[in-house]
């Protein structure tokens, strides 16, 4: 763990379904006091302008307590910067930690903070926005837009929203451009992804591989009724690449518009957006360094919920 700095815990207060109380207590528990500092955020956005002040002032290393649109907001102001990135996921889909392995349990996350084990990885890029799990357009974001609409979170609410928002959709058509081909396409929807899932264990690009220096481009046909089951399950089970409706290749950048000339809804990890015109995609190579586990699974699942027994307080080495 460097030494030079304190790490700074930007704390979204209304992500998810855990009280940051119970966060902010275990980040004490888990650091000297000195080491660290906690912010909590009050707006949309608030994260990013944060993180952007802290790397002016110098801090090392950024650990980012939210869900996925929390991670992005910092991660976003990290990129191609030397300051380290962390994750204590406390969302409700969690797609980006959960692809790093990073684990749910509080303490053990906690845990991945205190090795300081980086993994460099690869960041997409839509329209000048960063995005590092998935950015897509189509029935994903419709449901993003409504979610995000909603004052409750969880994923039975996310749950709820997507069925919501199935009853009714109905593919568009779109023009796609890549480095090799340019084609007009009907799609349910159409997902640029970096990481292999949207969070909760939905994987949408089971091969995708978060360093590799592509993007994983996911194209799903519109398909009967009768198919819907036997797609989300295939979500779940990761393999959704072996449906008949889904086409995948693997891309460095793209550009995708509406036929029509009309705006394009979309999402990037998850939060909605809104773009006139043209979507310019591509992948930012060895983007951020994220901390990342570096024990198995196995053991760092041995670690407590209820309190840090167990867990020795961490002393800084000496420089």
């Amino acid at each position: 763990m460097p030494t030079d700095h304190k790490l700074i815990f930007i704390i979204n207060p209304i992500a998810g379904t855990r009280h940051k109380k119970v966060v902010s207590d275990a980040i004490a528990a888990s650091f000297p006091e000195g080491f660290y500092e906690v912010i909590f955020t009050e707006y949309r956005g608030h994260a990013h302008e944060i993180a952007l002040q802290k790397i002016i002032e110098g801090y090392s290393s950024i650990v980012a307590v939210g869900g996925d649109g929390t991670v992005n907001e910092v991660a976003s102001a990290l990129v191609n910067t030397p300051c380290k990135f962390g994750i204590i996921p406390a969302g409700s889909g969690n797609g980006l930690a959960r692809h790093l392995h990073i684990p749910m349990q509080l303490y053990a996350s906690l845990e991945v903070i205190r090795q300081h084990n980086i993994q460099l990885i690869d960041a997409g890029q839509v329209n000048g926005r960063y995005f590092f799990c998935t950015c897509g357009t189509g029935f994903d974001a419709s449901v993003g837009k409504k979610f995000a609409s909603t004052s409750k979170r969880g994923m039975i609410n996310y749950v709820r929203a997507t069925i919501h928002q199935y009853i009714g959709y109905s593919p568009k058509t779109y023009i796609l451009k890549t480095e090799n081909k340019k084609v007009e396409l009907d799609a349910f929807m159409v997902t640029f992804a970096n990481s292999g899932q949207y969070g909760g264990n939905a994987y949408i690009a089971p091969n995708a591989v978060i360093d590799d220096g592509y993007l994983d481009l996911c194209i799903l046909r519109p398909f009967p009724k009768t198919s819907t089951l036997d797609i989300g399950l295939r979500l779940f089970f990761k393999n959704i690449d072996q449906s008949p409706y889904l086409e995948v290749m693997r891309i460095r950048k793209a550009s995708l518009k509406r036929k029509g000339k009309r705006k394009i809804n979309l999402h990037l990890d998850g939060e909605p957006e809104t773009i006139r015109g043209k979507l310019k995609i591509k992948v930012v190579p060895e983007a951020l360094q994220v901390m990342v586990p570096v024990v198995t699974k196995k053991r760092i699942a041995r670690l407590k919920v209820a309190a840090p027994k167990g867990l020795k307080k961490f002393q800084p080495k000496e420089p």
